[in-house]
């Protein structure tokens, strides 16, 4: 049985391949998607975690899903991705909370959401953040640029979205993708110039 105590924060980013603004967002996620299936990558980077007693620190782990034309119809494909720097045991910890089998967030989509779970692959992550720029590369499965949509206020602050329902942050900075690939679980997307969506955000969950 995973341990189902467990705490983690940090910061996420997104691209999906949804036309910027992505409908999923602004309908509860009712709305239709732009295009026939709704292709999303999500990343996470730990900067304090734990499972039980052991420490999650400075790791990073990976969401991809396809859903079909309407999100909240259910159904996704989803796979996840853990972090080559976890040893053994943080790896088992990590997967376990990344699909949803230790509950809290993961579990919830899973039990809900998820028709067709792909399993759990391993891999270097690289998460970057510079200003309202962020990057993600796992090699051979996915990578992401995306920065953020400037407010004119000359704050250098992104535009919001708030009050969401999203799973990492009710509120989401807006950010466009200068390209969006996956290559893994089945699913193949490559996307680059298009501006499509993104968002990032600060996170924390716990079960």
């Amino acid at each position: 049985m995973p341990d189902a105590d467990w705490s983690l924060s940090g910061e996420y980013m997104e691209s999906c391949n949804c036309d910027y603004l992505c409908p999923c967002i602004y309908t509860n996620p009712q709305g239709p998607a732009t295009f026939d299936t709704c292709t999303a990558l999500m990343v996470f980077r730990i900067d304090e975690g734990r499972s039980g007693a052991m420490r999650l620190d400075g790791l990073k782990f990976a969401l991809v899903i396809r859903s079909g034309k309407v999100m909240a119809d259910g159904n996704w494909i989803f796979g996840v991705v853990v972090d080559e720097a976890a040893d053994p045991a943080q790896r088992q910890a990590l997967a376990a909370i990344a699909s949803g089998e230790a509950g809290g967030t993961p579990g919830m989509i899973r039990q809900n959401l998820v028709g067709d779970f792909r399993g759990v692959a391993v891999g270097p992550i690289e998460f970057t953040m510079a200003g309202l720029v962020r990057r993600v590369a796992i090699p051979d499965i996915l990578s992401f640029e995306i920065e953020g949509v400037a407010s004119r206020n000359r704050s250098g602050d992104p535009y919001y979205l708030d009050n969401t329902g999203h799973p990492a942050n009710r509120r989401l900075a807006l950010a466009r993708s200068s390209e969006t690939h996956v290559h893994a679980f089945g699913l193949d997307l490559d996307l680059a110039g298009q501006g499509n969506n993104g968002h990032f955000a600060p996170f924390s969950w716990a079960a």
